[in-house]
């Protein structure tokens, strides 16, 4: 499923995500992780677990020197939303994506977006562009001849699959 469209489910989506990452369940809270992303060209992955579900961030970079950015994963208190954020804390990359994807398993995305500049400092969020990303079932990704290589943040809400009662 598709991120909503229009300005307004934006929005919606933009204030709920940090909420869900507050409410997560007793046995297993949220966490976030730092790791360096690196240049080089070469592609390289980080992945965090939260019970049954993953979120893995896959990159190739090019320039300058390694970044210090973060993984954030949270499950709601009802099990029924998995979200996932990788940034940098800094708020913009100075590095030259040449390619990112970050997937999830075990759940399927019902909100996925990018940014080429995360907020600090009063700054808001710049989001890609729509052409420069595309959205499926379990992936948030560049696309290819679209993407212009700038990327800070990626946030992703997936619904779980539950059993009703």
């Amino acid at each position: 499923m598709a991120a909503p469209s229009g300005v307004g489910a934006r929005w919606l989506w933009a204030g709920l995500v940090p909420v869900l990452l507050l409410f997560a369940a007793a046995d297993e809270g949220p966490s976030t992780a730092e790791f360096d992303v690196r240049p080089g060209g070469m592609v390289h992955s980080f992945s965090r677990s939260l019970g049954d579900y993953t979120c893995t961030f896959t990159y190739a970079s090019q320039g300058g020197t390694n970044e210090q950015w973060q993984m954030s994963i949270g499950v709601s208190e009802d099990d029924k939303l998995f979200s996932c954020s990788v940034w940098r804390p800094q708020g913009k990359s100075y590095l030259f994506f040449t390619q990112f994807k970050a997937e999830v398993k075990g759940a399927k995305i019902e909100y996925g977006m990018a940014y080429s500049q995360a907020a600090t400092g009063g700054q808001s969020d710049v989001p890609l562009k729509a052409e420069e990303f595309e959205i499926t079932e379990t992936t948030v990704s560049h696309k290819e001849g679209k993407f212009r290589s700038e990327l800070s943040k990626l946030v992703i809400v997936a619904k779980t699959p539950h059993d009703e009662l």
